[in-house]
């Protein structure tokens, strides 16, 4: 019976076939003399285990399998804070509204909306064959039921509830109030217009849950999620393994009419090295690779970012525009003089080659952050002229700036963590050529974080990810009553022309205007240079030849319900 029952643990999904020779064992009566004997006990774990593997072999193009080696806190939505807990619950749960892979705002289980004049009311009509994950209580003869407007109502209650304490609770901090109309009728009124406000309702955070399930299970709903996602929880051994089945009851279907997802389960592995989740993924073991690790790098890439020929018959390299700038900060409230002076930030910016940074240093993959911080793939970038290389040029302000203050040894010190010391090893040389002496400072990534906040960074490496797809996101460091520790203007930039700007672009609904002024503010941030773009990074995957349907987004989330694998 014990041998029956591990069996049936072992296979991929509940309810898959076991061999009828393995059935059979559970009517032997002579289990107790095969427990006696050990040889029989050693033999029958062997023919069983092997009888397992034919079974999951059968069905492995059924399953997309990955490892997530910064694990995952929590299944629940409404910690859904950064990208392991974003990929898991991207499977399991909706929300009103969800993002193509273009970043364009498309219906979810909210078929349609509308907005009035004012820009302060949002209503929603929701549909109505979108059914929770099965769960004896909701005490119904299917064991599930509808969802309704009144559910987003607890949702979002539960969201900003403060002894719920999630980190997303922001998202509404603009939300004046919301209400069920009906059953499929929910409104939502700000308290003063936000033209990025749709696609704060696309993050994780805003997705809908079942209050019967979440009081159940309390603080427990961590591990034991029930949403309306493509895939339903199954199984989750914290630091081990996570395996989601799929939901039979999902609402969306393909172009043909075929119901998603294609795939039956998802399964998650928990490998903390990157050297062996690479070693995994070359063996075949997982299907996806995501982002590229100095530690194999040059194992797969050419110095121009293509797949190096021993690996080009084996996987596929998927790249595209990802909403991160990576760059280094000044904090400006600093009393050092080498911060406080906008030429020498100026020279910073000139005196050092993106391009070369880009080709050497990360294979190729990432765009030379020449423009502003603004990156693309995202309304409101502009290829307007920022910071190229210009060796005199940079040289000249250096002469500038001694001139002026006397001093003729200006040094800066940079912190960064372990992850980025070669690029800041590499700007740390070429500056020296211009004149500016740079020391690196290597702190662990959690220091760096308390001392960007508490103002004790002169210069810190850093990356800013989109939240949500609007430019505004890119913007908000740059406000002046964003300052931290209350916001997230680590440099501490102030400008009365980029403030009005910012302001303003909260009255505007159409698109088009909008980008224009979010472009002249990325221009004030080009000539003031609290900052110093280095690039916008790119989403870059690598999975199996076998792997269909998985595509790149600038968000670099994981969308698998259109995912599937053709059979080896």
């Amino acid at each position: 019976m014990a041998c029956y029952d591990k069996i049936k643990k072992l296979s991929y999904f509940e309810g898959a076939k076991i061999p009828t020779k393995i059935r059979l064992l559970k009517l032997k009566t002579y289990t107790i003399k095969i427990i006696r004997n050990l040889t029989l006990v050693v033999y029958l774990f062997i023919f069983l285990t092997s009888c397992s593997s034919d079974v999951n072999k059968a069905h492995e193009h059924l399953v997309f399998r990955y490892n997530q080696y910064d694990n995952i806190s929590s299944l629940d939505p409404a910690f859904a804070r950064n990208i392991g807990n974003i990929w898991a619950t991207n499977q399991i749960f909706n929300g009103l509204v969800q993002l193509d892979d273009s970043l364009k705002i498309i219906p979810d289980i909210a078929k349609q909306w509308n907005q009035s004049e004012n820009g302060l009311v949002y209503t929603f009509a929701l549909r109505d064959d979108v059914y929770f994950h099965k769960h004896p209580k909701f005490n119904t003869p299917d064991s599930t039921r509808q969802v309704t407007a009144n559910d987003f109502v607890y949702s979002f209650d539960r969201l900003i509830n403060p002894s719920v304490a999630s980190p997303g609770n922001w998202v509404l901090k603009n939300v004046k109030e919301y209400s069920a109309v009906n059953d499929t009728i929910f409104k939502i009124e700000l308290k003063k217009p936000f033209p990025a406000f749709l696609g704060l309702l696309s993050m994780r955070y805003c997705s809908v849950v079942p209050k019967e399930i979440v009081t159940h299970y309390g603080n427990a709903f961590r591990s034991h999620p029930i949403g309306t996602g493509p895939f339903q929880f199954k199984l989750w051994e914290e630091n081990i393994k996570l395996v989601l089945r799929k939901n039979h009851l999902y609402y969306e279907k393909d172009l043909e009419g075929k119901s998603l997802p294609y795939l039956e389960a998802v399964a998650v592995t928990f490998l903390p090295d990157k050297q062996s989740e690479f070693l995994q993924f070359a063996k075949g073991n997982i299907d996806l690779l995501n982002s590229l690790d100095a530690s194999y790098k040059d194992e797969l890439l050419t110095p121009s970012g293509k797949l190096r020929d021993r690996y080009r018959n084996r996987i596929t390299l998927d790249k595209g525009p990802y909403l991160n700038s990576e760059y280094l900060g000044f904090y400006l409230d600093i009393e050092v003089p080498e911060i406080q002076s906008e030429v020498l930030r100026r020279a910073i910016n000139h005196g050092f080659d993106r391009k070369k940074m880009i080709t050497y240093l990360k294979n190729g993959i990432g765009t030379p952050a020449l423009s502003g911080f603004i990156p693309k793939g995202i309304q409101g970038y502009t290829a307007q002229e920022g910071y190229n290389y210009d060796i005199n040029k940079a040289r000249s302000l250096v002469a500038q700036y001694t001139e002026a203050t006397g001093d003729t040894e200006p040094s800066i010190t940079i912190a960064t963590d372990s992850n980025y010391l070669s690029i800041c090893e590499f700007i740390q040389r070429e500056l020296e050529k211009i004149g500016i002496n740079v020391n690196v400072d290597v702190l662990p990534p959690s220091t760096i974080r308390e001392q960007k906040w508490s103002g004790k960074l002169q210069t810190f490496r850093a990356s800013w990810i989109a939240d949500y797809p609007d430019a505004e996101n890119f913007l908000s460091p740059f406000y002046s009553k964003n300052f931290t520790p209350n916001g997230p203007n680590y440099t501490h930039f102030k400008n009365k022309t980029f403030d009005a700007l910012y302001e303003q672009s909260f009255l505007i609904t159409d698109d088009k205007v909008r980008a224009k002024l979010y472009a002249k503010m990325d221009s004030i941030i080009i000539a003031k240079a609290p900052i110093v773009p280095l690039y916008y990074d790119e989403v870059v995957r690598f999975t199996q030849k076998n792997v269909r349907g998985l595509t790149t987004n600038p968000q670099n989330f994981l969308v698998l319900k259109r995912v599937w694998k053709e059979k080896i």
